[in-house]
């Protein structure tokens, strides 16, 4: 009684739909912000990914990788402020997504095309091939020819 007296309830529901509109999940990866994520040393990013991630670190950052990551900081600069950045093309399936990477766009290859991936802060720590799907999944069908031994008595056409 009191309350609907003060608001109509029209106005209590837009309040309530522009709140949900406003407030968004604010990202974090094992409870640390993005822009924390950002600003940490790679030691401390490393105590946050699992166990295979901190291993593929410890063991060094080869050229490759290397290269990648020089060549999407190079398409970002070149990008103009909120534009995304033009794609880099890699075979790197195995590169780790790390919070730099975050906005960047990267074409994958998958043994035949390069699959676009846009990099989001939810990736972080995943594999660059887990965007890019290398086979086409299968949709089963009837089964083929000799498959059972009732379909040898099926007449050729």
């Amino acid at each position: 009684g009191a309350v609907s007296c003060l608001f109509s309830s029209n106005e209590i529901t837009m309040a309530d739909a522009e709140k949900k509109a406003r407030t968004f999940r604010k990202f974090q990866f094992r409870g640390v912000d993005l822009d924390q994520l950002l600003d940490m040393t790679s030691d401390q990013l490393m105590d946050l990914f699992h166990a295979r991630v901190r291993r593929r670190f410890q063991r060094g950052l080869k050229r490759k990788p290397l290269a990648l990551v020089k060549r999407l900081r190079k398409a970002k600069k070149a990008a103009p402020a909120g534009e995304k950045p033009t794609p880099v093309r890699t075979h790197l399936r195995n590169m780790i997504i790390v919070p730099e990477m975050i906005g960047s766009i990267i074409s994958v290859y998958n043994g035949k095309t390069f699959t676009q991936v846009e990099i989001k802060p939810e990736m972080i720590g995943h594999y660059l091939a887990e965007f890019s799907i290398s086979y086409k999944p299968v949709k089963h069908g009837r089964s083929g020819l000799g498959s059972t031994k009732s379909s040898r008595f099926i007449p050729l056409k």
